[in-house]
């Protein structure tokens, strides 16, 4: 009997950058990737609009997974949510946790062979089921993070300050690198529901070499 699954990518398994393994810091190479992609500010676990972009983004990775299917023939499954995350003051988000000064961008990654012409599909559709939803505000655009450093983090998300001051204080430091772009998160627990304590998330750093 064929796996009707056999056929359907997941890329959590087939790129490396979604690999990381707890209590170590690795250095990898990111490649360049195509993103849904939605911007916001302020305390994810107080602000509605955190919660709308996360609902403006399932709908259209859905429905972007089902064109593929059925136009292309082509089967992968939805990517987890991910989120840069930053601040003007760099300690208001690693020690000081101060969440209400916080700038977001939530992405979902997309397979390349997504175009902007099926994006723009996708949206229409999206909206014409729901005309309140932040799906306009949804863009799709690569990133490309190049050297990084990450590591999983198992547990609730106010305890990752202390991998955080490990990996760029000490980690990054004493490997010659230094910070440069947006800290990375990698959610393959959904944020939403779940016990706190078992969530694992994908933390990662770009970074640069020293010279």
């Amino acid at each position: 009997m064929t796996d009707p699954d056999a056929s359907k990518v997941d890329f959590k398994k087939t790129v490396d950058a979604y690999r990381a393994r707890k209590g170590r810091f690795d250095i990898v190479d990111v490649p360049s990737l195509s993103y849904l992609m939605i911007d916001g500010h302020g305390d994810p676990n107080t602000t509605p609009q955190f919660i709308n972009a996360i609902e403006a983004l399932y709908p259209l990775a859905y429905t972007l997974k089902f064109a593929s299917k059925q136009r292309l023939g082509r089967d992968y499954t939805v990517m987890p949510l991910e989120g840069l995350w930053w601040a003007d003051d760099h300690a208001s988000f690693t020690s000081s946790r101060d969440k209400s000064k916080w700038d977001w961008t939530l992405m979902i990654m997309q397979p390349d062979w997504i175009d902007q012409a099926m994006f723009e599909d996708a949206v229409a559709k999206a909206t014409a089921k729901k005309a309140t939803g932040r799906f306009s505000e949804v863009r799709l655009e690569a990133l490309a993070e190049g050297l990084c450093v990450q590591t999983m983090h198992l547990g609730c998300f106010d305890d990752e300050a202390a991998v955080l001051a490990e990996m760029h204080d000490a980690f990054i430091p004493r490997h010659n690198l230094r910070l440069s772009g947006k800290h990375h998160e990698i959610y393959f627990s959904d944020p939403r529901k779940g016990n706190p304590e078992r969530r694992r998330t994908l933390l990662r750093q770009p970074v640069h070499q020293l010279s």
